[in-house]
């Protein structure tokens, strides 16, 4: 394994343990009533998931020399509203699935009513952490972020994008129809966990900030790619959720759209465009590269 491999698996094994380590302080402790409530949410944030988004953050960070203690607070805002998402995207009444990160999704193992205020919980509280803690100089830029990640997950990112993959289902789209549902429904909260990353740092230039969103865009669209690639090619256990269930469900995905071979291409071509995006920032952006690598190069 080459040396800067190393580096960047045991930085990725250190940012993992200390956002653990984050969400489990952060979240309601299982014994606080309601019980029930506070276990499944902790069921459905710990333990589990790559923690890509925290990772982009911490990234992202590095360029605007950005405090650890602020990015986990960012990071775990973003991450908090990623499992609200999956928690919600696993219901009866949107994917209908019975596992995620390898064990039962919420609403099995508990039930439906409680994975409904689990998502609705997990949200309140990423808005809670990200305003109740001191995460840049000036209040003005501390609002912006707020609002970078309400956007981001609500009708005009996130929650948007699913509204179209639901209504997409048994439909044909075109592959530009299939990137404008994507830039939302994934893409939307990967960009902004780059831009809280950079935020809770110095100030950069406008141009700087335009660079670093080329980058995340192009990021954010690759790991969807990647996901469709892989719901297609890889198998339950290794995904450690069900593996093929887009293509049951007649949802577009790339490997439908334009094919296994092209898919693979296209992820392989965003890889490509988000290096050169933050290549004026030289060695500052290693991580954001390297990441960008992960996200594209990645098995499971």
């Amino acid at each position: 394994m080459k040396i800067a491999e190393t580096d960047f698996q045991a930085w990725m094994g250190g940012v993992q343990a200390r956002m653990e380590t984050a969400l489990s302080r952060l979240l309601p402790a299982a014994q606080v009533a309601p019980t029930k409530l506070h276990a499944a949410m902790r069921y459905a944030s710990l333990e589990g998931g790559k923690r890509v988004r925290p990772l982009l953050a911490f990234a992202a960070g590095e360029l605007s020399e950005a405090p650890r203690e602020r990015l986990e607070i960012a990071g775990a805002a973003v991450e908090l509203i990623h499992a609200y998402s999956l928690v919600h995207d696993d219901m009866p009444c949107m994917d209908d699935d019975v596992l995620r990160r390898g064990k039962p999704t919420v609403h099995v193992e508990y039930d439906e009513a409680t994975a409904l205020l689990v998502g609705d919980a997990l949200q309140s509280l990423a808005f809670q952490i990200l305003s109740e803690n001191k995460l840049a100089d000036q209040p003005q830029r501390q609002l912006e972020m707020v609002r970078t990640l309400a956007v981001a997950a609500g009708s005009r990112g996130m929650a948007g994008g699913q509204q179209i993959d639901l209504d997409s289902t048994g439909s044909a789209l075109t592959p530009p129809e299939l990137e404008f549902m994507h830039i939302h429904k994934t893409g939307a909260l990967i960009r902004a966990a780059v831009l809280l990353g950079f935020l809770c740092g110095e100030k950069i230039s406008e141009s700087e900030k335009k660079q670093l969103d080329r980058y995340a865009k192009a990021v954010g669209l690759a790991f969807q790619v990647v996901d469709d690639v892989l719901d297609a090619d890889a198998s339950t256990a290794t995904l450690g959720k069900t593996a093929g269930k887009d293509s049951k469900q007649g949802k577009p995905t790339y490997v439908s759209v334009v094919g296994l071979p092209a898919a693979r291409r296209m992820a392989d071509e965003l890889r490509q465009e988000a290096r050169e995006a933050v290549r004026d920032f030289g060695g500052r952006a290693h991580r954001l590269t390297a990441l960008a690598d992960f996200i594209v190069l990645r098995k499971f």
